[in-house]
């Protein structure tokens, strides 16, 4: 009876631990998770959470650096 007080559910979370926000993208660069996505992360349903997970991966081009130069930009 005991051991039932010390179980608990874990959320499902993308966290990689690595939390430091795009300036312009304004998402986590370790989960491309936005602030308030994060903010409601532990109240959400397991479905909203599943859904927005499923989102992230199209997400990260958005934090890569675009190139300004090299090759393709010669004349």
């Amino acid at each position: 009876m005991m051991d039932e007080v010390w179980k608990r559910e874990e959320r499902e979370s993308p966290c990689v631990k690595v939390c430091v926000m795009h300036p312009e993208a304004k998402l986590c660069i370790g989960c491309y998770r936005s602030n308030a996505e994060i903010a409601a992360w532990s109240r959400m349903s397991r479905e909203e959470r599943l859904a927005i997970m499923a989102e992230l991966p199209a997400r990260a081009p958005m934090l890569k650096p675009k190139r300004k130069g090299g090759r393709s930009r010669r004349g």
